[in-house]
């Protein structure tokens, strides 16, 4: 029984949390939701662009979210702590949000994708890619679109040094896919040494 709530139940209580915590806070610039379960407490860090925002008038969001996983999970003693991102173009769900809310204003996906991308090599990135999926004007055909910088991993150990998320964008003509991946700043590959300045493709 130990062995089935420790592999089993756990991992499913964690998926849940998360899934909730994006669903409630999906508009509040939230980059990354870390879930620590200990027999003490349920450890919940919040990673946001805009830490005020998150915490609300004198804590009042923050209070109601404990309160709402206490209830719904059956978590004795959650705990909520929240953290600022260092750099918001450094955090691919950031920046696959800002691309998001784009394109659904109707702004072009090939310049929108580019600005994106300077402005994460800017921030300092050893590489980043972005690429788009879906049908992007009235009567088109799906089709899909990959823009990149710098240097990207494809396969192998190295593959999980790079951050990446997955938003979609839903617009007049339907849903579009963006998915970005980032290698931060300081990152070290055993098997490459990345020059500076070097470009990917696009596609």
């Amino acid at each position: 029984m130990f062995y089935k709530q420790k592999f089993i139940e756990e991992p499913l209580l964690k998926l849940k949390i998360l899934r909730f915590l994006e669903q409630e806070l999906k508009n509040a610039g939230v980059a990354n939701i870390q879930v620590q379960r200990t027999p003490l407490m349920t450890r919940v860090v919040l990673e946001v662009a805009n830490p005020a925002r998150i915490i609300g008038r004198k804590g009042a969001l923050i209070n109601t979210l404990t309160r709402r996983l206490k209830e719904k999970f059956n978590i004795e003693n959650p705990q909520i702590s929240v953290v600022e991102v260092k750099s918001f173009f450094l955090e691919p769900k950031l920046v696959g949000k800002r691309a998001a809310r784009l394109i659904e204003m109707g702004k072009r996906v090939r310049p929108v994708v580019h600005r994106l991308l300077d402005e994460i090599m800017a921030s300092g990135a050893i590489g980043a890619e972005i690429r788009v999926a879906g049908v992007m004007s009235k009567g088109a055909r799906a089709k899909a679109f990959r823009a990149q910088r710098g240097y990207i991993p494809k396969a192998g150990d190295p593959v999980r040094l790079v951050k990446e998320a997955h938003v979609v964008a839903v617009t007049k003509v339907g849903a579009i896919g963006i998915t970005v991946r980032i290698v931060p700043p300081g990152t070290e590959f055993p098997d490459k040494k990345v020059e500076e300045g070097e470009r990917g493709a696009e596609e």
